[in-house]
């Protein structure tokens, strides 16, 4: 009895060790309150998210149903931090969802995702797409660049060195009909790189934990894939996981390496990155236990392979969009259900912000 009782302040302790509450000065923040921020003007699940030039811009959005009819609606929306406003622009040249997306040179990259067969149909299919677009911003307007190599959907994507490397996803087994049956999609580590400025694919070594839905970030020339989702890329069943692997890939010598997991594993999340920190934010789970969306913040300092939990969303949400503008993360919009239960009714527009620099 007396080493039991020795042992469990011990036990307590490595506890609070494992997963460190104290966060370093870069990390400190808190989320504010009293100040109202403006509500995604059209919420829905599936936006996805790039930063560009101090604005936030969020594209496409799930299936919206009239009678027995789904469209994809291709929307662009953009927030201004300045006059707190979200503005619609020009919609996408074809509509899609799960596509991935990366800022390179003031300019936003849109690849992959999935659509209808034939552009133009009313009722969303399951029709992979190896489709690469440009956005720009500052003309509002679109332009169609370099097919990717193969056809992907829910990958992440990141500029490093004026490339944008596109990581992991899902695609089409090998000789499989597009649009595929369930059985004919496989998760892949697939990591390729565009050039803009060559517009010019290459492939480079692919990821070791081949996942979808994950997070991505780059920190002093090196790429960092958080949690995702494997073996499957529907959260709704009982064959995929979502998972808590941390993996590091450094572009010049084109190698990977495993990294301290995340504290919580999950798929769906929001993530962005200020000052060598990666914040992961949301997401979703299932297991025999729960169907559950989730709440944390979690941030990952790949300088001393450390993460650190923060104070969490006021509201849980999977498919939260996150932009850092200034010293201000906004978490915007998202599903407040799990995996699309709730159809619309569970889209959220709420819009909070974490302002960094103050531990109050």
């Amino acid at each position: 009895m007396c080493k039991a009782k020795l042992r469990m302040p011990l036990l307590v302790a490595l506890a609070l060790v494992a997963w460190p509450v104290v966060t370093p000065a870069q990390a400190t923040g808190h989320w504010v309150k009293g100040t109202k921020f403006a509500p995604l003007s059209e919420p829905a699940e599936e936006y996805w998210s790039a930063t560009a030039n101090g604005k936030f811009y969020l594209f496409g959005g799930s299936p919206v149903r009239t009678g027995d009819k789904a469209v994809l609606p291709g929307r662009v929306i953009e927030y201004d931090p300045a006059t707190d406003k979200f503005t619609s622009k020009k919609q996408m040249p074809r509509p899609s969802e799960h596509m991935t997306l990366a800022e390179a040179g003031g300019k936003i990259f849109l690849f992959g995702g999935l659509s209808t067969e034939h552009p133009g149909e009313t009722t969303p299919g399951n029709f992979y797409l190896k489709d690469s677009w440009q956005y720009d911003p500052a003309n509002d307007s679109w332009k169609a660049v370099a097919p990717m190599p193969e056809p992907r959907q829910a990958g992440a994507a990141v500029e490093v060195g004026g490339k944008i490397y596109v990581i992991g996803g899902d695609s089409l087994v090998a000789g499989a009909p597009n649009p595929p049956k369930p059985d004919d999609i496989i998760v892949v580590g697939t990591n390729e790189v565009y050039d803009p400025a060559t517009n010019e694919w290459a492939t480079k070594r692919a990821m070791p934990t081949p996942r979808n839905h994950e997070a991505i970030g780059a920190v002093a020339g090196k790429i960092y894939v958080i949690g995702g989702r494997i073996t499957n890329a529907n959260v709704g069943n009982m064959v995929s996981s979502g998972v808590d692997s941390v993996e590091e890939y450094d572009p010049a010598t084109d190698r990977w390496r495993a990294l301290n997991k995340m504290p919580t594993p999950r798929s769906g999340v929001g993530w962005g990155t200020y000052q060598g920190m990666i914040y992961v934010l949301g997401g979703e789970t299932r297991d025999y236990h729960e169907d559950a969306i989730m709440r944390d913040m979690e941030a990952f300092n790949p300088a001393t392979n450390e993460w650190f939990r923060l104070p969490p969303m006021v509201t849980a949400r999977h498919g939260v969009n996150v932009a850092v503008l200034g010293n201000r993360l906004h978490a915007i919009g998202g599903h407040v259900a799990f995996d699309g239960t709730g159809e619309h009714e569970a889209d959220t527009g709420v819009h909070e912000v974490y302002e960094f620099g103050s531990s109050n």
